[in-house]
Formats: C-alpha cells, structure tokens, sequence
C-alpha cells in the first residue's frame, strides 16, 4: 500500500509540475504581449500615427436591463457624451420589477410610440415602446416579459436601425472616445465581424463627460483584488489570442458585432447564462463552416468601466453564473477540441479554456486536497513544498502587477502612491487566498445549475461616481 500511494504522490507531483509550467509560461508570454502592445498603441497615439478620417460606422448601442434602476440612467448619460457622430441606444428592459423603466421616462422625457419591430431572431414579444430625439442621437426604451439577457439582446438586435451593434452592461459607462476606438478594427478590415473592447472596474473612479478625472484604488479590499485580477485576464490572453484570429470570448460588457452575421448565425442563444462567449464561440463555427472570411479582433484601448461586486457573496453569484456559461458553450461546441478545420482556434484558444479555464477549479482542488492528504500520510516534504507555493505565489503576483501597471501607465492615470502600495499588498492575497476561494466556487458552480440556468441573478449595485454636462450643449 505505501508502494502504491507513493507511485500515486509521485504522479502527481509531475502532472502538478507540468501543469503549472504550462500555465506559468502561456501567462509569461501573454503579458509579455499584452505589455508590448499596449506600449506600442502608446507610441503611436504620441506620434499620431494612427487611423485618423471623417468617416462613422453607423451603430446601435443595446443596453439589455433587468432591475437597473440604480445605475441606468447614468449608463444613458455616459452613452450620450460619447465623442461619436452616427450611433443609436435602445434600451430593453427586460421583466424590471423595480423602477428602472420609469427612472429613463422620466430623465429623458420619453414619450409611448407606436412602432412594429420585426423578429429576424427569436425573442418575445414587446410589450410597450418609448423614444425620445430630444438629445444627440434617438434613444429606444423597449419594455418587455422576463427572458433572460440573451432574449433582451435579441430584441434589441431585431429594433437596431444600423449595421453594427454595440451590446453593453445597464451597470457600465464608456470613455468618451470607446465607440470611436472600438469601431477602428472595423475601418482597417472589412472581414471584421466581432470586436471587444478592454473592461475594467469603475469603483474608485469618478468619471466625468465620459473622461476619468480622479482615480484611487477602491475602499473595499475585494473590489481592489479584482481590479489586478481583471488587468490580468483582460492583458494577458486576449491580446495573444487576437495576434492569430483566435479569440474565443468576447465581454458581454462591452462589444461590438456585424448584425447581419449575427443574425445568420441565429442571434443570442436564450439557453445558455453564457450568452457572450456562446454567441463569439458560434461565430467562429459558422465563418468557418460557412467558408465566409472573418476576424474576431480585441480593441486594447477601448474602454468601459463597470462596477465589480464588493461582497463575497455577490462575487460568488457571479463567478458560478461566469462557470456555467463556460461549460455551456464549451460542452456546445466541443467538436471543436482536436479539429484541424478549426486551426489554432481548437489547439490553442479551445484547449486553454478546456484545461485553464473549465478544469482548472477542479485540478487545484484537487491539488491542494492532494497535499493535505501527503501531509497526514507524512509523505510531504514540507519545506520544498512551502518553496515552491512561494515560487508560485510571488511569480503570479509579479506578472499581475506588471499588467497593472502597464496599464495604468499607458494610459495615463494618475495613481497614488499609496494605491501602488496597497496594489502591491493585495496582489499576493488575491493569487494566495481569492483564488482558491473562488476555485471552490466555480468547482460547485454546475451543481443544481439547471434550476435557473437562465436568471439574470441578483447583485446589490451602487450609484455610478458619473457626471455629465448637458449633452445637447
């Protein structure tokens, strides 16, 4: 028996190894990318080298609503000072039980019309329309029955009036110039059909005329963990993924998409909590089915700004609903793993998410189970072992900070001395302590999870620190 465990132990040791090796070196190169790339975009903003025209891609922004009454109203203005000539915003509010449709009456003086919108994807009906053109650019408020957020974006899609539309969260305000920058891709190659944009977390920030004025980490040690956790993720693998076509998720906060492709490829999904990356993961599938030529492109300097839950309990809500969206769509497409048709799009983006993304909760889990068990049987050498989690440890938190910083410093805010401290401080908590918090609760997400596969999900919110002038001035 002890012959046994130690062959077990001694397996596992190597898998361990290989298995954070791989990681530790995807995460190396891609924040090695990442920085360079966003230092170059840098550069060249400087040097103005950079698509500069008079021309506008007409779109529609989709703001997709459930129980917003706290935030809605500044994600409108927010959109209304938007440095852009030729877009539209329709709001659907989808089943509100609170004041959320009578909040965006009442601020923007809009009026009941009677207007049919044709259903090109599946969705449920509407159940009452309102406009206004009183400001910049028309403004739809489309009320309808609860169908989730995939429903209330296929709605929106059937009433956009133009080529392109832009979906974004009813909790999120955009820079002035995102639209502007987001929609560049677009100029440069017309087999563009996707484009996200860089997410990152408003508290701490207050915004004005859609332009950061003052900036500090947040109050709240857990918003500050994901304020690394996300320059991290938004860094690090979806700029190497877009250096060969391969993205494979594009946020639901914050993204822009050809409606007629989207339309082909059957709209949102209403089955699945993962909306976002289901629809960027069919993309794929039907261009290259289809033979049609396409790109799927990340915008780095496209910017949107969204509130990041500040209780564990919200973050835990959230990370199960983001785990289950990712089994969804993955289990969806699964003929994708190993398919040649697919290129690196199966052998890189598929096969990351697959081992770093679904099963990764469940193999450091497992992991560390594992080393409790080797501890009891007093198989464990102790001090290597303390060794290499400090190795681990403190490589994950440098290359965490070096994305946080590259990001602050290209573009340009100012941060003090003592948020550098404090950022410096969480890194190491949130790579020791969150993220095994979270593995747990990602590794229990899909327990029970048909029961409302398909719920918005409630997370309290705070008032957005956004001020505006008037945007007809």
């Amino acid at each position: 028996m002890r012959n046994f465990l130690l062959i077990f132990f001694d397996w596992v040791g190597v898998f361990f190894v290989l298995y954070m090796v791989g990681y530790a070196s995807f995460l190396f190169l891609s924040v090695t990318v990442g920085s360079s790339e966003l230092y170059g975009a840098k550069r060249r903003n400087l040097l103005k080298n950079e698509l500069l025209n008079d021309y506008y891609v007409p779109v529609s922004i989709l703001v997709p609503a459930h129980n917003e009454e706290i935030t809605i109203e500044a994600t409108i203005r927010s959109l209304l000072a938007l440095h852009y000539r030729l877009y539209e915003i329709i709001v659907v509010d989808d089943g509100s039980t609170d004041g959320t449709t009578e909040v965006l009456r009442r601020a923007f003086q809009m009026r009941q019309v009677n207007r049919p919108i044709q259903r090109q994807v599946p969705c449920q009906e509407a159940e009452a329309v309102f406009e206004t053109r009183a400001y910049k650019v028309p403004i739809t408020l489309i009320r309808k029955r609860n169908g989730g957020k995939a429903d209330a974006l296929n709605m929106g899609i059937n009433a956009a009036r133009y080529p392109y539309f832009l979906c974004m969260d009813a909790d999120s305000v955009l820079q002035s110039d995102s639209l502007e920058k987001i929609v560049r891709p677009v100029l440069e190659d017309d087999h563009v059909v996707a484009v996200g944009g860089a997410v990152r977390p408003c508290n701490g920030a207050e915004i004005e005329n859609g332009q950061v004025v003052r900036y500090h980490m947040p109050n709240r040690v857990l918003a500050c963990m994901q304020v690394l956790e996300y320059e991290r993720s938004f860094l690090a693998a979806r700029i190497l993924f877009d250096r060969f076509n391969g993205s494979i998720i594009i946020s639901g906060a914050f993204g822009l998409f050809k409606k007629s492709v989207v339309i082909s490829a059957g709209g949102y999904d209403a089955s699945t909590v993962g909306e976002d990356m289901e629809l960027v993961v069919r993309l794929h599938v039907f261009c290259r089915e289809n033979r049609i030529p396409y790109r799927i492109r990340y915008a780095t300097d496209a910017i949107c700004w969204t509130q990041v839950p500040e209780s564990l309990g919200d973050l835990c809500k959230q990370r199960r609903r983001w785990h289950i969206g990712l089994f969804q769509s993955m289990m969806k497409h699964r003929r994708i793993l190993a398919n040649p048709k697919y290129g690196l799009v199966s052998f890189v983006s598929y096969l990351y998410f697959l081992i770093y993304e679904l099963l990764s909760p469940y193999i450091e889990v497992f992991g560390v189970l594992t080393m409790v068990l080797a501890w009891l049987l007093d198989f464990l050498n102790l001090p290597f072992m303390l060794l290499y989690l400090g190795i681990y440890v403190t490589y994950s938190a440098i290359l965490s900070l070096t994305a946080f910083f590259a990001r602050v410093h290209t573009i340009d805010l100012k941060l003090a001395v003592s948020d550098g401290l404090k950022a410096v401080g969480l890194c190491l908590l949130e790579v020791s302590c969150l993220r095994f918090i979270l593995a747990w609760v990602r590794m229990t997400a899909l327990l029970g999870y048909r029961k409302k596969k398909v719920s918005w999900g409630s997370i309290q919110r705070k008032q957005i620190d956004f001020k505006a002038s008037d945007p007809n001035e």
